[in-house]
C-alpha cells in the first residue's frame, strides 16, 4: 500500500505497510479500486452531460449515479470506512453504476446523431469476481503503480486534485441526506474525475484544475449551508453545557446534522439525555435542534480523544461520520455507526433506524448522578457575526480591535499541535479569535472575555461551515473597502485529511494570501508547487507561535496572485 492522503502519514511521506489511521492493506487496495471505479464512471457521466448541455433532460446524468458517486468517494476519506466486506460491496455497485451512466451517454450520442466512444482505462476494466482478485487491481491502480506511467510530480499534483474531490463530496454527502443537492457541482465533479484519467496531463491543466476544484467547493459548501440553516435555524450564540445530566445517556460524534435530528426525534420523551462529540458540538447554536430539551450538552473533546471519552461514556455511541478510531473492547458493544463510516465488527445502522442504538443506551447504566455545570458558547455562524458588522466594523476602525485571527481547521495527534494553543493564548486582548472545526478543542476553553464589546472567541462552526468564515471575510472588505488580503484577519489553518484539503483550495480559488498551514504541510504538495504558492500567495508553514504573531502584526509582504497560471508555470515544473 501506499496512502499519504493525511496529515499524521508516517514519516511525513507516506503509510506503506499499515495506515498511521489504523487501515490496513487490504482496505487501502481496496478504497484505491473504489476510487479507479468512481471515475470510470464519471467518464460516462461528464460526456454525457456535455452532450445533453442544451437539453435539460440530460443535464444529470442520473440522480442516483449522481449521489452512488458522492457516497462511494465519502468512504475514501481518512477515518471513514475501515470495513473491507462493504467496501468490497461499493466496488460491484460502482461496476452498475458505471453501466448505468454508459446507457445515459450511449442514448445522448445516439439522440446527437453521433457514434459513441468506446473508452477505456477506468471505464472499462472488468471488475474481478473474488476478493482477491479485486485487491490485486487495487494494487495495479494504487499510487506507486501510477507514478510508473506519469512523473512523481504528476502524480503529486493529480492526487491533489483528487483529495480535493474528496472533501467536496464530503460536504455534498451531508447536504444530500438533508435533500440539497446542486446539478452543477455533480457535473464539476464527474468533470474533474474524468479530467484525472486523461493520458499525459500538464502540470498547468492539473494546477488550474485544483483551483476549480476550489471554486467547486465554494458552491457546495454553499449549498450545504443553505440546507443547514433552511433545515434547523440559522445558528444563534447559545450557552452549551459541558457537564453530564443524571440520567441514560446517548452521545453522537461526527458531523451529521441530519442523523442527530433523527436520533433526537426518535428519543423525545424517553428519557434519554443526548449528547454530543467532537463535531457535533456546534449543533447546539441551531434552534431546531437546541430546541429538543434532552439535547444535555457536550461531552468530551475532538475525535482524537475518542477512545478516552468513549470509554468513560456511559451509555451509547453513534459516529455519524469521520473520524473514525479502533473502538476499544470496553465500548465495542455499545458503539454505532451511520452513513459512511464503518468499522469491521462494529453494527452500523442503515438510514435512520436508531432502534439498537436506543436500546443499547437503555441496557447501559447511564450517568448515577449529574456532573458540573461548565459552559462555553457556540453559535457565532456568518448570520451572527454579520449581524454586528457595524459594531466590528466600528471596532476596527477605531483601533480598539486591532486584528482577526481565524485560528481553525483540524485536531490530531502530533505533539506539534500545541502550536495552536499557545497561539491562541498569545493573541493579545486587542484581538479577537474567530474559530471553526474540532481544532477548536485546543483553545476553545481558555480564551475568555471581550475586546470591543465582542467575544474574544467567536466558534462559528464545524469544518463544514467554513463558508460562515469566508462569507465573514467578503463582508468585511466589502464594509471596510479594501481587498481581502488588506483586511487586519490572518488565517492560521490546520489540517488533517480531504476537506481540509478542499477548503485550502477555495481559499487559493478566492485569491486570499498569507495562509498559514500547520502542524506540517502536506506530502503530496511536491516541491515545484509548493514554490509556487509560496512566490504567487506566500502560503506558509506555520514556525513559533511568537515568530508568527510578531509577523503577523508587525510585517506584511507583497504578492502577484496573477503570477500563478501564467507562462512561467512550465519553467518552474
Amino acid at each position: 500500500m501506499f496512502c499519504y492522503q493525511c496529515e499524521q502519514t508516517s514519516k511525513g511521506v507516506g503509510c506503506q505497510t499499515q495506515g498511521v489511521c489504523g487501515k490496513d492493506e487490504t482496505t487501502a487496495a481496496l478504497q484505491d479500486l473504489l476510487t479507479h471505479a468512481v471515475k470510470g464512471i464519471s467518464v460516462y457521466a461528464h460526456h454525457a452531460r456535455l452532450l445533453g448541455a442544451a437539453d435539460k433532460r440530460l443535464r444529470v446524468c442520473d440522480p442516483d449515479v449522481d449521489a452512488f458517486v458522492i457516497q462511494a468517494l465519502a468512504a475514501t476519506l481518512t477515518n471513514v470506512n475501515f470495513d473491507s466486506d462493504r467496501l468490497v460491496a461499493l466496488i460491484y455497485e460502482a461496476v452498475a453504476m458505471r453501466a448505468a451512466a454508459r446507457c445515459v451517454y450511449e442514448r445522448a450520442a445516439g439522440e446527437s446523431g453521433i457514434a459513441a466512444v468506446q473508452f477505456v482505462g477506468a471505464a472499462a476494466w472488468i471488475a474481478a469476481d473474488t476478493v482477491e482478485g479485486l485487491i490485486e487491481q487495487g494494487r495495479s491502480v494504487t499510487l506507486p503503480a501510477r507514478i510508473l506511467l506519469e512523473s512523481k510530480e504528476i502524480a503529486n499534483l493529480q492526487e491533489l486534485v483528487l483529495y480535493g474531490i474528496k472533501g467536496v463530496a464530503a460536504y455534498a454527502a451531508h447536504a444530500l441526506a438533508l435533500g440539497a443537492g446542486d446539478v452543477e457541482s455533480f457535473g464539476k465533479i464527474h468533470e474533474a474525475l474524468c479530467f484525472l484519467t486523461h493520458d499525459g496531463p500538464s502540470a498547468a491543466e492539473l494546477l488550474a484544475m485544483a483551483l476549480s476544484v476550489g471554486e467547486l467547493n465554494y458552491r457546495v459548501m454553499e449549498v450545504l449551508d443553505k440546507a443547514h440553516t433552511g433545515t434547523f435555524g440559522n445558528p444563534r450564540p447559545t450557552q452549551v453545557r459541558l457537564g453530564a445530566r443524571k440520567g441514560k445517556a446517548i452521545l453522537v460524534s461526527g458531523h451529521d446534522l441530519h442523523d442527530l435530528y433523527a436520533l433526537l426525534e426518535q428519543t423525545r420523551g424517553m428519557g434519554i439525555e443526548v449528547y454530543t462529540h467532537g463535531e457535533m458540538l456546534p449543533a447546539h447554536g441551531y434552534p431546531k435542534l437546541r430546541a429538543f430539551a434532552h439535547l444535555a450538552g457536550n461531552y468530551g473533546g475532538a475525535w482524537v480523544d475518542q477512545a478516552a471519552d468513549f470509554d468513560a461514556f456511559p451509555g451509547a455511541i453513534l459516529m455519524t461520520s469521520n473520524c473514525m478510531q479502533e473502538p476499544k473492547a470496553t465500548y465495542n458493544d455499545r458503539i454505532f455507526t451511520s452513513s459512511a463510516v464503518n468499522w469491521p465488527g462494529v453494527k452500523h445502522v442503515e438510514g435512520t433506524a436508531f432502534g439498537p442504538v436506543i436500546e443499547a443506551a437503555l441496557a447501559a447504566p447511564g450517568f448515577t448522578e449529574a456532573g458540573g455545570r461548565e459552559e462555553i458558547t457556540v453559535g457565532f455562524g456568518h448570520h451572527a457575526v454579520l449581524s454586528v458588522a457595524d459594531k466590528l466594523v466600528e471596532a476596527v476602525k477605531s483601533g480598539k480591535l486591532r486584528h482577526l485571527f481565524l485560528i481553525a481547521g483540524c485536531d490530531g495527534a502530533r505533539s506539534q499541535r500545541s502550536y495552536y494553543t499557545e497561539l491562541a493564548k498569545a493573541v493579545p486582548e486587542d484581538c479577537a479569535i474567530l474559530t471553526l472545526a474540532c481544532g477548536k478543542y485546543r483553545f476553545n476553553k481558555l480564551v475568555q472575555g471581550k475586546v470591543a464589546g465582542l467575544p474574544r472567541l467567536m466558534d462559528m462552526g464545524q469544518c463544514n461551515d467554513a463558508y460562515s468564515a469566508v462569507q465573514v471575510t467578503l463582508a468585511l472588505a466589502k464594509a471596510l473597502e479594501c481587498g481581502v488580503n488588506d483586511l487586519p484577519l490572518s488565517m492560521v489553518l490546520s489540517w488533517y485529511e480531504q476537506k481540509a484539503i478542499a477548503v485550502v483550495l477555495t481559499l487559493l480559488w478566492l485569491g486570499v494570501k498569507n495562509l498559514r498551514i500547520g502542524p506540517t504541510l502536506p506530502a503530496f504538495l511536491s516541491p515545484g508547487v509548493l514554490a509556487l504558492l509560496e512566490e504567487n500567495y506566500n502560503l506558509m508553514a506555520i514556525t513559533t507561535p511568537e515568530k508568527d504573531l510578531a509577523a503577523v502584526l508587525h510585517g506584511r509582504r507583497e504578492f502577484n496572485p496573477e503570477a500563478l497560471l501564467s507562462g512561467g508555470l512550465s519553467a518552474r515544473l
